[in-house]
Formats: structure tokens, sequence, C-alpha cells
């Protein structure tokens, strides 16, 4: 029956009723259906609302995020000149924070997808592979055959192959040496007692292995890791290694090593130019449980900016003074370069030497662009701003030429770096005058033009670098053991440390597993190892 047909409605008023009724009905029904789909449809449509918001409030905060982490990877990496537009950070609290803001991005894509129900694809991040001799463990793993593929021939047509990078903990265990003893009945009646000898070992007697002082001592001295710490490590493996006795090995390294200490500082002390600089090492005073202040003196020698073939190399000493006395005994006989930062000990070696036996001293850019940054960070006036500014394009320059020939670097500083330089110092003399005696930028710009002559050297000499940043990078991990540590534990802790860190910084300058380098050269020595072939033992000349 069609309702909109008036030929088909019933005479009987009580079923037209009914049947009115029943329209109305279903007109109810509908509004009710029609009010619930639109309830569902607003949910969803508040639902995605609130998805969108939250990746464009996740894109903002990790927009915001990378582009801080790139601003902290220009700091870290970037030229000079970059460097120079952002506050100086410490090195240790910029990896920090750079290592704090990956990890926050982390957190948030991690969010963001849990969310999403899966893992959003990303674009594969380029990358070299893993180094080669790695061991590959390879898994297949072969797919379920369909239920209507069952019995027909397979045909391989090709494979995905990724990998991942595993580690496995380091496992220690125990060499059992065993020497059988033999006895041969002679014809004379006298019995033979036959043992092969024990072999060579450095702490005879000892439990350590060559590859365990190593381990233990590149940890400490490479790695910044104290022998507390790694006392507590090898506990969680069930192996109790007392910090008092594996600081008597690491004393006995150092006695062993001290030779070839002194080969590196003799190396360095023959080549053309020497970079200097020293650190505070805390050490504790002998009798008095006091701390008191010694020094770590760093010497290295790196060829290679200006088309040198020679290893890089560097060289701790241990003092109990800063005084100049100490630079002047362990560069003794030393005639070339001495690049050095602006203090003043090393000022002697220049003057107060005969013109024969003088040294050539050679000023850091990097130190008095430090002064001038950080007065301008806090006080921000135009003229530091100016000067910093004014310095960048040096930085520039040295990075285009490095590992050049030294005459075509000089050649390049004269066309292009001496007017800059010249335009610097006229800059200070023109403000110096302007300024109260005892401001701060007098002092920093009296400090700067009082050395005019060393910053000046570069110009000239191919050889000399701009800053000596060299041996600053060959300090750091010292201050960071350091700082692990927080001191030496006497005066001969202090010159263990010295000798064992020289030859482990020097391994890693020059690309050589320290560890791998220690090993091998802790078991030659303990077999005799003759001192005439010690230039052998060089981390330089490592060969696995």
């Amino acid at each position: 029956m069609n309702p909109a047909d008036p030929q088909q409605l019933p005479d009987d008023v009580d079923a037209l009723k009914a049947m009115i009724a029943a329209a109305h009905a279903r007109e109810a029904l509908a509004d009710q259906q029609r009010l619930v789909l639109e309830a569902e449809i607003a949910a969803h449509e508040a639902a995605i609302a609130q998805m969108n918001a939250a990746k464009v409030a996740d894109a903002e905060k990790i927009a915001r995020l990378e582009s801080i982490v790139a601003m902290l990877k220009r700091a870290q990496f970037g030229t000079r000149s970059e460097k120079l537009r952002i506050d100086p950070l410490d090195a240790e609290q910029m990896a920090f924070v750079f290592d704090e803001l990956q990890t926050g991005l982390g957190e948030i894509r991690a969010e963001r997808d849990k969310r999403a129900g899966t893992a959003a694809p990303r674009p594969p991040r380029p990358r070299k592979g893993f180094a080669p001799h790695l061991e590959r463990i390879e898994q297949i793993i072969e797919p379920e055959v369909p239920a209507d593929c069952v019995g027909l021939e397979a045909v391989r047509i090709g494979e995905d192959v990724s990998e991942r990078l595993d580690v496995t903990p380091a496992k220690f265990r125990v060499i059992v040496t065993r020497r059988p003893k033999y006895a041969y009945r002679r014809a004379d009646g006298e019995d033979r007692i036959v043992q092969a000898p024990a072999p060579d070992h450095l702490i005879a007697g000892g439990i350590p292995t060559e590859a365990l002082l190593a381990q233990v001592a590149v940890s400490k001295y490479a790695d910044g890791l104290p022998l507390y710490r790694q006392e507590e490590i090898y506990a969680r493996d069930g192996v109790e290694l007392d910090r008092s006795l594996m600081a008597q090995w690491m004393g006995r390294i150092g006695f062993e090593l001290e030779p070839l200490a002194q080969y590196v500082l003799h190396t360095i002390k023959q080549g053309e130019r020497v970079f200097a600089d020293e650190t505070r090492l805390p050490t504790l005073a002998p009798g008095s449980g006091k701390v008191k202040t010694a020094w770590l003196w760093a010497y290295a020698r790196d060829d290679r900016p200006f088309g040198g073939s020679g290893p890089p190399m560097v060289a701790y000493r241990f003092e109990d003074s800063r005084s100049g006395d100490c630079v002047a005994r362990h560069l003794d006989g030393y005639r070339g370069i001495l690049q050095v930062d602006g203090y003043a000990a090393y000022n002697r070696l220049g003057k107060d030497r005969g013109a024969n036996d003088a040294m050539t001293l050679a000023g850091c850019w990097a130190h008095a662009r430090r002064k001038f940054f950080d007065l301008h960070a806090s006080d921000g006036s135009p003229f530091t701003g100016a000067v910093v500014k004014t310095m960048a394009p040096l930085w520039a320059i040295e990075e285009e030429i490095r590992g050049h020939g030294a005459e075509l670097r000089a050649s390049i500083r004269a066309e292009r770096s001496r007017p800059i330089v010249a335009e610097l110092f006229a800059m200070l003399d023109r403000e110096l005058p302007r300024l109260s005696g005892k401001s701060k930028l007098a002092e920093i710009i009296r400090y700067t033009l009082s050395r005019r002559a060393a910053f000046e050297r570069f110009l000239a000499d191919g050889r000399i670098e701009i800053d000596s940043n060299i041996v600053e990078r060959a300090i750091r991990p010292q201050t960071i053991t350091r700082k692990n540590a927080l001191f030496a534990g006497s005066d001969g802790g202090g010159r263990a440390w010295a000798t064992i860190a020289t030859l482990l910084t020097t391994a890693k300058m020059n690309g050589v597993d320290p560890n791998a380098w220690l090993t091998q050269t802790l078991e030659r020595i303990a077999s005799g190892w003759p001192n005439s072939q010690i230039a052998d033992l060089m981390p330089w000349n490592f060969r696995p």
C-alpha cells in the first residue's frame, strides 16, 4: 500500500489512525537514528581534530627540537665562523644537551607512533654500513606456504636483506695453564724431570692477563671510567676485583710504559712545531689526607695540517708545579716553534734563552677570540661583537688551506688573512684610548696587543696553526677522566696517569684501537722486548 495515494487509504477511521501512528513511529525512529549518527560523526570529527592537533603539536615540537639540534651540531661540528654566531658551550655540556634533545625527539616519535597504532614509516637514513670485520650471524626467515600453494614448486625471485647491530656484553673467562711434569729414567739410574717453563707475565704470579690489564687501563685513562666504577661493573658479573688491587696494576703498567712515553716526548721534540697546554690534576698529598693541586702538562705534535706525513702524538707529564721551569725541562733541547695560549710561563722560553737557544713562540687566536666572545656574551657591547665578527673569516680561510703545504698556506694567508689581522689590531689601537684603564675590555685589548708578534707569526709561516686547538683536544679527555675520578691518589698515581694516557691518547690520534695496542705491547714487554726496538712498540707502528 502506498500511503501517498489517497485511493489506497482505508475508509475505516481506526485503521487510518493506526496507519498515521505507525508513520509517526517510523519518523521518530528515523530522527533518533539520525541523532545517533550525527553524534557519532561529531565524535569522530572531534577525535580527528584532536589527532590533527596532536600531530601539529608534535610537528611543532619536533621542528623546534630539531632546530636546536641543528644549532648544536653547527656549534660542535660546523666551521669556526658558524661557531661564532651562537653562545659558547662547554664541550661536555654541549654533548649532554645534544644527547638529551635526541632522546626527547625519540620519545615524541614513539608516542606519535603509539597513537597511530603502528610505527610511522620514515625514509631510510643513509649510512656507510657496518665495518666489514664485524662478525655476521645470518638468520633466514622463510615464509609460510599458502594453503592453495602446498605441493607446488616455489621459485626464489629475490630477497630483502637488513642488518642490525648487536652486542655481547664483555665476558670474563679463566685461562687455565697446565704444565705437565715428566720423569725420565735414564740408564745410569738417575731420574730426570722435565717441565715447560712458565710463560712470562707482566704481573708475575698475579691473576690478570695482559688483556685484562689493558681493559682496566683503557677504561680508566681513555674512557674516563674510574676504578671504583669498574669494580662495581665487574661485580655484576660475579668477578671481585678490588679497586686497590687494580690501582697497583696501573702503577706497574705505568712503570713498564715510562720508556715508551719518554720516546714519544723525544719524538715530539724532533718536530718543527710543538703545541703545549696544561690542566689541573688534583692529587692526594701524602700523609695529610688533603688534596693538593698538581698539573698535567701536554705536548702535542701533528704535522698533517701543513701537509706533513709524520704521525700525530701527544705526551703528558705530571708535575707539582705550573712553573715555567717545568716546560723548560720538558722541552730541553727543542729549538722549533712552540704554539701556546697566553700563559706567561711560556713567554720566558722565547726571551730568557740566548739568541741561538730560543724557541719561536706562536700565539693562539682562539684564546684571544674566546676572551672577546665571553665579554660580548656578558655585556653585548657592539665593539666586542664587531671584533668577533671581524675575526670569523680567519677560520674560514684556515679550513680551505688545511692539509696544504706550508708555502701555499703562507701565500694565501699573506693575501687574504693579513689584511684582516691588520684591521683587527687597528680597531684595538683606536678603541683602547677611549676606555677606562681598569675596564675588562681594556685588559683584554692590552693582552692582545702585547702579544701581537706571536699572534701575527702564523701569517708568514705556513707551519704554524691559527690556534692551539690540537693540544686542547688532546688534553680534553684527561679533564673528563679527572672529573670522574676526582683526583689522583698520589704523585706516583699522577705519573702513571700521565704515562699511560700519553700512549693511549696517541693510539687514538692515529686511529689505532688502544685496547688492542696495549694488550699486544704488554705481552711483548712481558716477554722481554729489547729496548733497542722500542720504536716498533709505538702506537703509530702497530700491526694487529
